[in-house]
């Protein structure tokens, strides 16, 4: 018991003497704890709508008031005339367009069948089917509303007709058959492109460190910058072969649509992954051993992930947890991908994702660059 007892103390001097272990047992888990516990939520609200309001009555005036009480939707758009290539939908101005038809406001007057229609980016089946509940709850609080203040009771007990016929239909774009595996596939790629590049990377440089070769590279005629080159184009690539790979996967198996052009996605990997190597190839610099680097690198790993809207949308998420997601580079990434593969998005669609991806690339590399200090 003596010598379980000394190994022990050994062990707990040497945790809590190395101040590179200190951050990542207590601040990290805290970090995570109290960030990630409200931007990872599967609440639906927030949803951006817009409303063709092809009437101008004052009963669609009162639906639409409606709309803008309810503590769920919020109203991006007005539009007098049908959008039949829905285009809030494609650039993401709105998850939903509503169409309040001509004549409205008559045909309810006179008791005849009203169809209202609503154009939905189902890309995230469950999100669009919340949003399509919420709005057939307000319209049905709308319909009450209206038969409260009319009475329909002589058409009814003539005609035996019901009052106030609403046909509600919802048309899911980009996913018409809600297939989750369209909306997480795409995301799923990224995650794996993000996690190898990432970790293997961080490893790379405290891995010569640890087994002493650090001290034999640093004294040969190889310049800083080959050293770089030479540590990240390994990774590059296999992180695009990956992605390849991926792709194809996706397609065979789970029959994701590729509507739009393939040179767009890996124009944006190979920028993507300068990134991901870049922040790893900086912890790497860091570290002083193998396991400070993976931690360092998985805490990094969970908040971009939980971020990136890849299991929760951005848009749901507390407005100082959107703030925090404009500097997650996974984000834009996941961002691309759906857009290109579900929406058939062109370069132009995608051309900010594309600017911010690049100025993080330059700056995170020039970060690693001058984090490793070659000594000739």
């Amino acid at each position: 018991m003596s010598a379980l007892k000394f190994i022990l103390q050994k062990e707990f001097k040497q945790i809590f003497r190395d101040k590179g272990m200190l951050p990542i047992i207590f601040a990290m888990p805290i970090v995570q704890l109290l960030v990630l516990s409200f931007a990872a939520t599967f609440d639906v609200k927030d949803i951006k709508i817009e409303i063709v309001d092809r009437d101008h009555s004052e009963l669609s005036q009162q639906l639409i008031s409606k709309y803008e009480a309810s503590n769920y939707f919020s109203i991006v758009n007005f539009r007098n005339a049908t959008d039949p290539y829905g285009e809030v939908l494609q650039n993401g101005s709105a998850s939903i367009s509503l169409e309040i038809p001509n004549d409205f406001e008559k045909d309810l007057i006179n008791n005849k069948p009203v169809d209202l229609s609503a154009k939905v980016n189902a890309i995230d089946g469950m999100t669009a089917g919340v949003s399509a509940s919420y709005s057939q709850t307000i319209i049905q609080e709308f319909r009450e509303e209206f038969l409260t203040n009319h009475d329909f009771s002589d058409v009814v007990k003539e005609k035996g007709i019901e009052p106030f016929q609403v046909n509600f239909s919802m048309q899911n774009w980009y996913n018409p058959t809600l297939n989750y595996k369209y909306y997480m596939v795409p995301g799923l790629l990224v995650l794996l492109v993000s996690m190898i590049g990432l970790f293997l990377t961080s490893m790379n440089i405290v891995k010569e460190k640890e087994i002493g070769t650090i001290e034999q590279l640093n004294v040969t005629p190889i310049t800083k910058g080959e050293f770089i080159v030479g540590k990240l184009l390994p990774f590059w690539c296999i992180g695009m072969f990956v992605l390849s790979f991926g792709l194809v996967i996706a397609k065979l198996f789970f029959n994701v649509p590729i509507l739009g052009p393939l040179y767009i996605v890996f124009s944006f990997a190979m920028v993507y992954l300068l990134v991901v190597l870049g922040i790893g190839l900086f912890i790497s610099t860091k570290a002083d051993t193998q396991q400070q680097a993976m931690f360092i690198a998985w805490f990094f790993m969970i908040v971009f992930v939980l971020l990136s809207g890849l299991f929760t949308p951005i848009e749901n998420m507390p407005v100082w947890a959107q703030q925090i997601t404009l500097l997650n580079p996974v984000r834009y990434f996941v961002e691309v991908m759906r857009n290109v593969l579900l929406k058939g998005a062109t370069f132009t669609d995608v051309k900010n994702n594309f600017i911010i991806i690049a100025i993080y690339a330059a700056l995170v590399n020039t970060m690693a660059i001058l984090a490793y200090r070659k000594t000739n």
